[in-house]
């Protein structure tokens, strides 16, 4: 009886925990095609295990130069609603610039962007579900972890924050000479005219569903006109103590 009773609390008490927090740290260093570093970027992601997998809260990011001690721009992106449609606060005090999205009612989005040309810009867009934004690609991926190993594609929609506007995206398998991972998949636009506007982006993913790779165009600025494009490569520094891929 002893033991009954033993177990049945047991199984009361775990049922009123919460869910442990935990952390996830990597560092991608952004490259040129001949090889030169353009910067660093380092990772920190607080989050919880929830049935074994985790999910993350608050992701920050730190932008350095190669030699470079205090960053040169950062980025914060707040899941607590949604892993695919983080609240972003983006700033790159180089070029003033400085972009927030929120998300003031229900399928509303608010962009607020300070251009580099000291101009300011606001959007509000209405989305549907499968909307993504910013870093959400990369949650979208390990949500749909069984079908991307298996080869399977996932459609879905992707944020163009400077143009207040989401755009029709798949995320497919493909065989890439720059990048050499496990798992290799691209985002690419599925409207005609964006196909031949936006070139795809190539993602890495190692057997733990971590990042490894990112190749294509970046949110850093090379000048006031352009941004990076890169190849960044990732190294995880902790992984949680829970999977990441369900």
């Amino acid at each position: 009886m002893k033991n009954v009773t033993w177990t049945v609390a047991f199984a009361l008490m775990t049922l009123t925990l919460p869910a442990m927090a935990q952390d996830f740290r990597f560092t991608g260093t952004a490259t040129t095609d001949d090889g030169g570093v353009i910067y660093q970027e380092r990772h920190s992601v607080d989050g919880t295990c929830q049935d074994g997998v985790f999910r993350p809260r608050l992701h920050e990011v730190a932008y350095h130069k190669p030699d470079g001690n205090e960053s040169f721009a950062r980025k914060v992106l707040e899941y607590e609603a949604s892993v695919l449609r983080p609240i972003v606060n983006f700033v790159q005090p180089t070029f003033d610039e400085a972009m927030e999205i929120t998300y003031p009612e229900p399928e509303t989005l608010a962009i607020k962007w300070r251009t580099p040309a000291g101009d300011s810009k606001q959007f509000q867009v209405e989305y549907p579900d499968n909307t993504v934004v910013d870093a959400g690609f990369d949650n979208l991926v390990r949500q749909n972890w069984q079908r991307v190993v298996a080869g399977e594609s996932v459609d879905f929609r992707f944020l163009g924050p400077t143009r207040g506007e989401h755009y029709g995206f798949v995320i497919e398998p493909v065989t890439s000479n720059e990048v050499e991972a496990d798992h290799v998949v691209q985002l690419r636009p599925t409207g005609m005219v964006l196909r031949f506007l936006v070139d795809p982006i190539v993602l890495g993913y190692n057997r733990n569903g971590a990042l490894t790779d990112y190749y294509g165009l970046t949110n850093i600025r090379k000048n006031q006109d352009t941004n990076y494009t890169a190849h960044i490569r990732y190294s995880v520094d902790t992984y949680p103590d829970c999977e990441l891929t369900p």
